[in-house]
């Protein structure tokens, strides 16, 4: 649940600001008039979001079970791509985020009404749909049953949802570029934990070989169903009996992309970046 929780926090929390970047603009310029349209651009977006989020879930299971682990594995090895680039995007651009965004609602705001909608449509539509795509993948993986994953997701966008509010209204401060990088590190190993069951997924469609060449099993040791089982899945997608393709795919993919991502930068040893709004 911890993960799914991270997922949503991380993931709502950057469109939020990108909202809060956006009002805050108008506001501040004066150009209330120009609301209309970029909440009108914010609600598309969602909808679309979560539109694409259904169209995974039910559409999935209409496939057969072969299929369904085909098309699991496939996109979590997708998403695992996205939010990678996207931990390493915002790391690398979060101080210029607000001036980028800026510019762009400048040139909207010459452009009319419907370049505005458009500008809010891809500031938000873009981060929504790598959302979307993440969550179900990372529910799909840690999927126990019950709706505790997406308990999870639901809880962290709320609070992503109250923290935008309170950035938006000058009542919260934090350093954004460290919160980012620790809560990106953290979501590299949530990913690690997604791809490791993407390969899983293509073994059990087999499309992949190894599916009964398992690295270690301790499942004496750590029952799947027990409490502690099922903590250590819900934070970092543990799974106690993994194949040997599993465990491969996860070091090779965490300790580099990890180490890369923590690499000091002349970014990160500048100012510390506070609030977008």
């Amino acid at each position: 649940m911890f993960s799914n929780y991270l997922i949503g926090l991380r993931e709502g929390l950057e469109a939020s600001l990108v909202v809060c970047i956006l009002i805050a603009y108008l506001v501040k310029t004066d150009r209330r008039d120009a609301l209309k349209p970029i909440w009108a651009g914010i609600a598309v977006a969602i909808a679309l979001a979560f539109g694409f989020g259904c169209a995974l879930e039910f559409g999935s299971q209409e496939l057969t079970f072969q299929a369904q682990e085909a098309l699991g594995g496939s996109l979590s090895i997708l998403a695992v791509g996205l939010v990678t680039w996207m931990v390493f995007w915002m790391r690398r651009t979060a101080r210029h985020l607000k001036s980028e965004l800026h510019g762009r609602l400048d040139a909207a705001l010459a452009m009319g009404t419907g370049a505005l909608v458009a500008t809010a449509f891809l500031a938000v539509g873009r981060e929504g749909l790598e959302t979307a795509l993440f969550v179900w993948a990372s529910v799909h993986a840690a999927s126990d049953g019950t709706p505790r994953p997406l308990l999870g997701v639901a809880l962290g966008l709320l609070t992503a949802i109250a923290l935008g509010w309170l950035f938006y209204r000058g009542a919260l401060r934090i350093n954004l570029a460290k919160f980012f990088t620790w809560t990106g590190g953290m979501l590299v190993v949530v990913a690690a934990g997604v791809l490791a069951y993407g390969f899983h997924d293509l073994q059990e469609a087999d499309f992949l070989p190894g599916l009964t060449d398992k690295a270690f099993d301790i499942s004496g040791t750590i029952p799947p169903d027990s409490w502690y089982g099922t903590l250590l899945k819900g934070v970092l997608n543990f799974q106690p009996d993994p194949t040997t393709l599993q465990v491969t795919v996860w070091l090779l993919y965490l300790i580099p992309t990890l180490a890369l991502f923590l690499a000091p930068t002349r970014t990160t040893a500048k100012t510390p970046v506070r609030d977008g709004a």
